[in-house]
């Protein structure tokens, strides 16, 4: 194992941390707010304590390879979100709800303990919104460069678009990086300035925009998006949470002049054809189901309907209005949505849409074989024949994912939540969605009334979702750590 290269990583990504609380400290010191110290005190210390790990590390030749790869994707999500505490800790939060705000933000979970948002100081609301923006595009670089190379999850089927295998991560990490930041940059400045457009003020505009194009759901109020539900922010809303949910590769490949790539990719076309299905089913449940008679004639209930469908399977979480209360079959369309989440390299969450449409194709030709057993079929998709070892890796991620649930939900059953809380909980959790289902955990709940085991095992739940849990079992076993 070569530690040299993963320290200094780590060190890089600490000064980053330590230098992204600066336009906090700023906001905080114009509009004298007391906690502009704290912000420019915790990101002075991050920044030292990132370049002595830096220079410790020194100029290495070393190459990082795929155990390496394993550990610094690893250590990346359990050290960063302790270094994002830092602020809330020293703002008097406790460390269970600082660490479960950071891990949070940083996975664009969305979860959140506060409340009084639209009081809180700006500096850190400004905090929690970039936060979600660095976890976005860090999200985005690990699914594209990172995971396909170490083979996780069936993220090996995007092989091709990322490169060739080989020890020599980091030069490939880093040209990615650029590309995929100055797209992920240039899509969030455009929403700003269409928030703006639509009523939004400045700050709110900026914030919105990270969490949105994180596809992370912070937001500056309690109400979330239904504070601007008289607005047409809700569709500006809409469409760039959906382009969150698409595949950043075909988005870059776009740029580079090649128009036809969005058109061959066969994610979004799936991804879009579940959005529209679950739209199609919650609207006319809804408008006709007797339950619904009080809000059924709501002028903004097709919005409403998309809005909340595509803030929900991309794992965003903003609410526009209280979807607990459209009734019980809505409430399963949303839970099974948790799950589905969005694209293979987008910075959405969930098991991604291409498991998900492969795990059905494969049930459909294992059961056409059943019914014709001479005959030789394969698994396709997008035209290609699927591996045997993707078949593989994507089954043992699905279960994994699903027994990872389970532990979570019957964990979380224990602290006296009820079966739907646990359940939801643990689902947001994992899924990385935010708000669930429920009282507690729904549109207009928060996390902040749960036990501290609770928090916990939400908090670890996040991270093992966002690590698309193989990463993580793998270096938990004893035979990663031999020579």
């Amino acid at each position: 194992m070569r530690f040299q290269p993963i320290l200094s990583a780590l060190g890089i990504l600490l000064m980053l941390t330590g230098g992204a609380m600066v336009p906090c400290a700023i906001v905080d010191f114009f509009t004298n707010a007391e906690s502009w110290g704290v912000f420019g005190l915790t990101g002075f210390l991050l920044l030292g304590i990132g370049g002595v790990m830096a220079i410790a590390a020194g100029r290495s030749e070393q190459q990082t390879g795929t155990r390496e790869a394993f550990l610094l994707t690893t250590l990346v999500w359990f050290v960063l979100p302790l270094a994002a505490a830092t602020p809330f800790l020293a703002l008097g939060f406790t460390f269970t709800d600082a660490f479960f705000e950071s891990v949070s933000g940083l996975t664009t979970t969305g979860a959140t303990i506060m409340t009084g948002l639209d009081t809180e100081q700006k500096g850190l609301l400004l905090w929690r919104s970039i936060l979600q923006w660095i976890g976005g595009v860090g999200i985005i670089v690990t699914a594209i460069a990172i995971l396909p190379m170490l083979r996780v999850g069936g993220m090996q089927l995007f092989h091709a678009e990322s490169s060739d295998v080989s020890d020599k991560m980091l030069p490939r990490v880093t040209e990615i990086a650029k590309q995929i930041t100055w797209l992920y940059l240039a899509l969030t400045i455009v929403c700003a300035i269409c928030y703006m457009i639509a009523g939004m003020d400045l700050f709110d505009a900026i914030n919105h925009s990270m969490t949105t194009m994180a596809a992370g759901g912070y937001s500056t109020s309690d109400q979330s998006m239904g504070k601007f539900a008289d607005t047409r922010v809700i569709e500006v809303a809409i469409i760039f949470m959906f382009v969150a949910g698409l595949p950043f590769t075909t988005m870059v490949m776009m740029f580079h002049g090649n128009y036809s790539s969005l058109l061959r990719d066969p994610q979004p076309r799936f991804f879009l054809g579940v959005v529209i299905i679950a739209v199609v089913i919650l609207y006319l449940c809804v408008r006709y189901h007797p339950q619904t008679y009080f809000i059924r004639h709501d002028e903004h209930l097709l919005r409403d309907t998309m809005f909340s469908v595509i803030s929900v399977i991309t794992g965003t979480g903003y609410a526009s209005t209280d979807y607990g209360q459209w009734g019980s079959l809505p409430e399963l369309v949303f839970f099974t949505l948790m799950f589905v989440g969005g694209c293979a390299g987008s910075a959405a969450c969930g098991m991604n849409i291409f498991r998900v449409e492969i795990i059905l194709r494969t049930m459909w030709t294992y059961t056409r074989q059943m019914l014709s057993p001479n005959r030789v079929l394969m698994v396709r998709y997008g035209g290609r024949p699927v591996r045997d070892d993707v078949l593989q890796s994507i089954m043992t991620f699905t279960f994994l994912y699903l027994l990872t649930f389970s532990v979570a939900a019957a964990l979380l059953s224990l602290t006296g939540l009820d079966a739907i809380s646990a359940l939801s909980a643990a689902a947001t959790s994992i899924s990385n969605v935010g708000p669930g289902l429920g009282d507690i955990f729904g549109p207009s709940g928060t996390f902040q009334s749960i036990p501290t085991f609770a928090k916990w095992v939400c908090s670890i739940s996040m991270v093992f979702g966002r690590l698309e849990l193989l990463t993580l079992f793998v270096v938990l076993t004893p035979s990663f750590w031999r020579t």
